[in-house]
């Protein structure tokens, strides 16, 4: 059984977050947390698109990179990024240096922009109505979901990139729209 783990703070926490100091402060103050802006909404997808293949921590550290790089992550502004920018990004070692993954980012702006309602409100009306067996250990949580494949294929057809069911799935988790913390957990 791989259930919540017991931290030194007295704490149980999903196995997860019990390697780093980093994950801790994730779990415990950000993962599973409702979002109130576009921005934020924004900013999740492009970090758990830039995620794929690279571990988490990878991501959370250059988080404050990415943010100074992608200008806040305010959609208006990075949906107005030209070839000077994917440029300046690419140069940029404080992120993930990924032309694919960059020029998606300022793809899935301008998109986003173009949403009616906002890309928070889209993402969120993917939000299971009825709650889930919750999970007793980490094999019992899901990578996918019915409503993350829904989720993807609404925003690729819109035009979106990097938004496959899996990343969706982690996006849903990490935005609060899937709560998957162990039953154990204290932030269940």
């Amino acid at each position: 059984m791989s259930g919540a783990i017991l931290g030194a703070d007295g704490r149980r926490r999903c196995p997860w977050a019990a390697s780093t100091p980093d994950y801790v402060a994730y779990h415990d103050e950000e993962w599973g947390r409702p979002l109130s802006t576009n921005n934020a909404m924004f900013e999740r997808m492009t970090l758990e698109g830039f995620q794929s293949g690279l571990s988490w921590l990878i991501i959370l550290r250059k988080r404050p990179a990415f943010r100074r790089a992608f200008a806040n992550f305010s959609i208006a502004k990075v949906a107005a990024f030209g070839p000077a920018d994917v440029d300046r990004l690419l140069a940029d070692a404080g992120i993930v240096r990924n032309r694919a993954k960059i020029e998606a980012t300022i793809n899935n702006a301008q998109v986003a922009r173009s949403i009616p309602g906002g890309l928070l409100r889209l993402v969120q009306g993917f939000a299971r109505v009825d709650e889930p067996q919750v999970p007793t250990e980490i094999g019992q949580v899901r990578s996918v979901s019915p409503e993350s494949v829904a989720l993807s294929k609404e925003l690729k057809r819109r035009g979106m990139r990097f938004v496959g069911p899996t990343t969706m799935y982690a996006l849903m988790q990490a935005t609060g729209l899937v709560n998957d913390h162990l039953a154990d957990c204290w932030v269940r």
